[in-house]
């Protein structure tokens, strides 16, 4: 992954930018060096065709994709369309990542998260991991830096 070659991210919408939406938009914003290009189009809402051209602006959104992240709050209000787009996913072998409900005061549906590839927090680093794991299969292993304000690596700062 490099900023020539981002990975290609998709966000389930209900054609429209929910604060959840947006939001996996920040987190993953707030990482450096972390390059990745939206392929979900939720302001491409079809006004002619119907049902058809519906499913088929959702097809070619999600196969443009390496990794879907799905949300929860557009599944609870439109399940139908969030389960086509994960069945899209699934049989272009591309991978799903569920995020838990933002706020951590409910949980994932269960028959939500048996669809899923990947079950993660809202954290922006774990939805990079994911997504570097499911989409690239990079191996993200990092080290957790603890700063403690007045040591350095030799102790106490004079």
């Amino acid at each position: 992954m490099s900023e020539s070659n981002p990975i290609r991210v998709f966000a389930t919408h209900n054609f429209d930018e929910s604060d959840d939406y947006l939001r996996v938009f920040e987190f993953l914003e707030c990482v450096d060096r972390f390059y990745y290009l939206n392929v979900s189009k939720p302001e491409n809402m079809p006004t002619t065709g119907g049902g058809q051209a519906l499913r088929d602006e959702i097809i070619a959104q999600v196969k443009a994709s390496e990794a879907v992240i799905v949300l929860a709050s557009a599944w609870e209000q439109n399940k139908d369309l969030v389960n086509f787009m994960m069945k899209v996913a699934e049989a272009n072998q591309i991978a799903k990542i569920l995020i838990k409900p933002f706020g951590g005061l409910q949980e994932s549906p269960p028959e939500l998260v048996a669809l899923a590839d990947e079950h993660i927090e809202w954290n922006d680093r774990e939805m990079v991991d994911a997504i570097k794991r499911q989409a690239r299969g990079e191996d993200t292993t990092r080290w957790e830096v603890v700063d403690f304000p007045g040591f350095d690596e030799s102790g106490p700062i004079e």
